[in-house]
């Protein structure tokens, strides 16, 4: 790689740590210049993701028909236990890495209203954006479990220290939630390694994974020399390459072994990971810090929260579970299936009976992310389906395109939540009404962002929901059904809550004289939201050319193995339970 392509992908994560130590010299009495830098520093991290975006540039560009990880950046960072800085995007990745630059960009110009320690907050929130962009960029496990530790102190602070009445409580509930399982996915990290084994690869697998050696003069080996080194060496030599750890799993036996209750190293790897980015996601009934942190947080930390915060649960199950842990995947199709269903019908339950306007929007996280999770899980390439694999790819695509869809709308509702409950200070539902005759611009606004969060055909939440919906049915048609049920919840809700707030009689709570028309600031906000709702709800494939090689592929590796290698298997032990019956009949 390039100098210059290296320069700009790190860039991606230490412009924000620069911009961070930056803002501590300077004042902390000058806000407005505070406010600015932050802005400026996140312009910085967002314009070259758009760039990257950009078809046909230059060698920056994203290339839409590579279907492996691209702008590879890898260097030695502890030899001692092959811990490398490896950062690469693709598919999967670089659609949540454009989310996560727009998503902060828009959320520092809706904190002009942070007046309080605004130095520590402009620092916090930078912190915060490095650790996400480093998510979604680290290939390897021990530098993607850093970055996901990263995120959760400045977040931490940034709720329980600007947060509403009950600040410390949700900070709290929040910092044990996400810690818990922060302990589960490190000892699922540590089980992966500690029984991998870069022997067991061939030359073209350690190709495919990009594992990379340097000898003793710092000089990069090439896959072969590497290769005779492994095959040379007298014990597991394991890795925390997150490509290798997935041919490992895909390719080899050494997480088939037994730990636990008679299931294998993958299985418990899988329950323990999938628990971990559950309460990311957040999943029922793993869901209730959400909520709180939602309430009691300002509104930008609610868009980042909504917007990109619960992306990292999906995107951690697609990235990591399923294809370093295929044989547990299969094995739970139900159960994973069943907790996207439970969150999707209970979360639009809680959302309908909710009286604070923002506690309302936060449910509907829960219910909208049930889509992503219900996706994800689908493992229709199965015999009875001549191993087709195409309702499996409608789903994984689905639920990442609903990852992004819902980023742009509930980031949204919660600015359009943020700015009405700016000027009369409370969010109960039965005291609003008849905000359309007062402000009439915000009101459609609102009510745009409101209805693409509803699923609306040609709103960016509906593509998402169709294809999960669709790529069920030859999984479950009762599975199906109830998905397809939940947008009439949704409806409910969302239609009810617009009828109380925008289209009522009259306004009925406090501070009426404050009910002033969106400021210039607050639109421009606003602006850049409802025109991606409508754009990515017209034209899908603005998000989907970008996936569409990365997850094909990944679904096909992923068919191959359930062909080759589970059905072989369940045959094997299906042909011997069968001796075994008629053993103990003779």
């Amino acid at each position: 790689m390039d100098n210059f392509t290296l320069t700009i992908i790190t860039s991606l994560i230490f412009t924000p740590v620069l911009g961070a130590v930056v803002l501590l010299f300077l004042p902390a009495e000058n806000k407005p210049l505070l406010r600015w830098f932050t802005l400026l520093t996140t312009l910085l991290v967002m314009l070259p993701t758009l760039w990257i975006a950009m078809p046909y540039s230059d060698q920056l560009s994203f290339q839409i028909d590579m279907a492996g990880v691209q702008k590879v950046i890898q260097l030695p960072w502890i030899p001692s236990f092959d811990i490398q800085f490896f950062l690469g995007i693709d598919g999967i990745s670089f659609p949540l890495l454009m989310l996560t630059a727009i998503i902060s960009f828009l959320a520092i110009g809706a904190s002009w209203t942070i007046d309080k320690h605004v130095k520590s907050y402009c620092v916090l929130y930078l912190l915060l954006l490095a650790g996400m962009m480093g998510v979604f960029l680290s290939l390897d496990f021990f530098l993607f479990y850093i970055f996901w530790e990263v995120m959760l102190l400045p977040m931490y602070f940034l709720i329980g220290v600007w947060g509403g009445p009950r600040k410390e409580y949700a900070a709290i509930k929040f910092f044990l939630y996400t810690l818990f399982g922060s302990v589960l996915m490190l000892i699922a990290v540590l089980m992966l390694y500690f029984n991998s084994d870069l022997r067991q690869l061939s030359t073209d697998q350690l190709d495919v994974a990009h594992v990379a050696a340097w000898d003793e003069s710092g000089k990069l080996l090439t896959s072969e020399a590497y290769k005779t080194q492994l095959d040379a060496a007298k014990y597991p030599v394991h890795t925390f390459n997150i490509l290798a750890l997935q041919q490992l799993g895909q390719h080899t036996d050494v997480f088939d072994q037994a730990l636990l209750f008679g299931r294998s190293i993958q299985w418990w790897a899988f329950v323990l990971l999938f628990i971990g980015f559950a309460i990311k996601v957040p999943s029922v009934p793993l869901h209730t810090w959400l909520p709180d942190a939602h309430v009691e947080a300002p509104t930008p930390i609610s868009m980042i929260l909504a917007g990109v915060l619960l992306k990292m649960g999906g995107y951690g199950i697609v990235r990591i579970c399923y294809p370093i842990c295929p044989d547990a995947g299969y094995d739970l199709v139900w159960f994973v299936c069943s907790i996207g269903v439970i969150s999707m019908v209970y979360g639009a339950f809680a959302a309908l009976a909710q009286k604070d306007f923002k506690r309302m929007v936060a449910y509907s996280s829960v219910s909208h992310m049930g889509y992503v999770v219900l996706g994800l899980g689908v493992w229709s390439a199965t015999v009875g389906n001549v191993f087709d694999p195409v309702s499996w790819s409608m789903g994984v695509k689905g639920a990442l395109f609903q990852m992004i869809g819902h980023g742009i709308s509930s980031a949204g509702m919660f600015c359009m939540v943020g700015v009405i409950y700016d000027r009369v200070h409370h969010r109960e539902l039965d005291k609003f009404g008849g905000l359309y005759g007062k402000m009439p611009v915000y009101t459609a606004m609102a009510m745009l962002l409101f209805f693409a969060g509803l699923g609306l055909p040609g709103l960016c939440g509906f593509i998402g929901e169709a294809f999960v919906v669709l790529s069920v049915w030859k999984l479950s048609g009762a599975l199906a059904v109830v998905a397809a049920a939940v947008v009439i919840l949704t409806a409910g809700y969302i239609l009810w809550a617009i009828q109380r707030v925008y289209l009522g009689p009259e306004y009925h709570g406090p501070h009426e004289d404050d009910l002033s028309e969106i400021t210039p600031r607050e639109f421009l906000i606003a602006l850049p939201l409802c025109v991606l709702a409508v754009v990515l709800g017209v034209f899908p494939n603005t998000v989907f050319r970008y996936m569409d090689s990365t997850v094909d592929q990944q679904i096909a590796d992923l068919t191959e193995w359930t062909e080759e290698v589970k059905y072989p298997r369940l045959r094997a032990e299906r042909e011997a339970s069968q001796e075994d019956e008629v053993a103990a009949k003779d």
